[in-house]
């Protein structure tokens, strides 16, 4: 049996590899942005397209993983993503224009959007029903974890570029980590996607996917070794009963019960983005100094953010399957929505220092356990196997358009209304996300998936 934990741990977190790439892949440009606009002398709409260019990338992404992960299987697509983030990360540091900057940023971005739909719902099919909601969270992990080795990356890059051991090769090292350091922060990823694309010939096939095309030996084999002998075939008899023969087709997606589930995905994946998570941490700096608070390092300040957003997250895959999604859903969204009120009476009072920190921490510890990771389990869990990769796609493709509107609003509402009423804002939405999370989400926790869909479709 402990055979049997062990390697079902090891291919959750190799799939989790994409996951920490993403998180990586994200949150590196933040020390890039600044040492870019002098060298390429970049106007505004420039540093603009520059930000926002990943995101068409992530678009592109989850518009194709989905589709073609349910084609060609989960395995190969996540194959897919780590090649896009090995190939971006070179080109991204020998970039030599403004052009192919822009070029490799898409690239990434698509790589980004595939490990944002495959790799959550790759663990998910491959998880026990007992414990799925604690392993899909380490994915939500492993993304933290890359953004904070990212603001590590950055800060240690930035504050030793003048080592003596980059000094060896003064042709290339000096190019890459002293005089255009911005390069050889993006260039780090190269490690983690290398370690990515290689451990991926070692972990199997969801052996959903396979007993979806007709695999049935080889889908029975994959469980025995995840769970044992007996468990898997039980587990390979609970998904031929409860097997409903689906069409795998979008139109699918659009009738019926699942239109409905697609529906509650999308609305609970939005909000989790209105929560204003991106605004806090992206603009963080910028919140606490117009608040008067000092912070002259933001590198530093963000790694204080990124080592926060790891440690909460643990929070939820300690809880996740003996609390249950809807417990800790709606504890997360009434705990944030008090946090970010405080933040903004904080403002409007004008209260600094440490109370108000302590209020934004307190956001983000209510978001690491609830709001962040739930959405992704939520999102595998609920949809027929038929149709999940595409069903995905479709949610998942609504975070990254509310990341956008998000991110688009933020200075415009900061500036506008006020960051009190801005804070104000986010917390209403905490707040609906409670009273929507109580009324249309059902718990799951303990059921397979296959006892999912057989609630949903009868």
């Amino acid at each position: 049996m402990k055979n049997h934990k062990t390697f079902l741990l090891l291919i959750t977190m190799i799939a989790a590899l994409g996951g920490f790439l993403f998180g990586f892949d994200m949150a590196v440009v933040s020390g890039i942005i600044e040492p870019l606009k002098l060298q390429f002398n970049l106007s505004s709409a420039q540093e603009g397209w520059f930000v926002s260019s990943a995101l068409l990338g992530c678009i592109i992404g989850v518009a194709f993983s989905g589709y073609l992960s349910d084609k060609i299987g989960r395995k190969k697509v996540l194959f897919i993503a780590a090649f896009l983030f090995f190939v971006s990360a070179i080109g991204f540091a020998a970039s030599s224009s403004y052009a192919l900057l822009i070029f490799f940023r898409i690239l990434a971005g698509i790589g980004v959007g595939v490990a944002s739909n495959i790799s959550p719902l790759y663990i998910s099919e491959m998880s026990p029903a007992k414990n799925r909601g604690r392993l899909v969270t380490y994915y939500q992990l492993a993304l933290t974890f890359g953004i904070l080795l990212a603001y590590v990356s950055n800060y240690l890059l930035q504050g030793h570029a003048s080592s003596s051991f980059f000094m060896a090769n003064p042709d290339v090292m000096h190019w890459l980590f002293v005089s255009e350091v911005w390069r050889g922060m993006f260039l780090v990823g190269v490690i983690p996607a290398s370690l990515f694309f290689v451990l991926i010939f070692f972990v199997p096939e969801s052996p959903r996917w396979l007993l979806q095309h007709g695999k049935v030996e080889q889908a029975k084999a994959i469980l025995i070794q995840i769970n044992g002998e007996r468990e898997g075939a039980l587990e390979l008899a609970g998904m031929n009963t409860a097997k409903v023969q689906m069409e795998g087709s979008f139109k699918a997606l659009f009738s019926g019960p699942v239109k409905k589930v697609l529906i509650l995905v999308m609305v609970l994946t939005a909000l989790a983005q209105f929560s204003g998570i991106n605004g806090v941490i992206f603009y963080g700096p910028t919140i606490l100094k117009s608040a008067g608070f000092v912070t002259n390092d933001a590198l530093l300040y963000q790694m204080v953010l990124g080592a926060a957003n790891v440690l909460f997250t643990f929070i939820a895959i300690w809880k996740v399957d003996t609390w249950g999604r809807r417990p800790l859903y709606l504890t997360g969204a009434m705990v944030a929505a008090i946090a970010l009120a405080l933040t903004g009476i904080c403002f409007m009072l004008e209260i600094k220092g440490l109370a108000l920190v302590s209020c934004i921490i307190a956001f983000l510890f209510a978001f690491a356990f609830s709001l962040g990771p739930l959405k992704f389990v939520i999102a595998t869990e609920l949809f027929p196997t038929a149709v999940r990769g595409r069903a995905l796609s479709i949610c998942i493709m609504t975070m990254w358009i509310a990341d956008w509107f998000v991110n688009l609003m933020f200075p415009l509402m900061r500036d506008g209304l006020g960051i009190p009423a801005t804070f104000f804002i986010f917390a209403f939405f905490c707040l609906f996300t409670f009273w929507y999370v109580k009324r249309n989400l059902k718990e799951t926790k303990g059921q397979t998936l296959e006892e999912i869909e057989k609630g949903l479709i009868h």
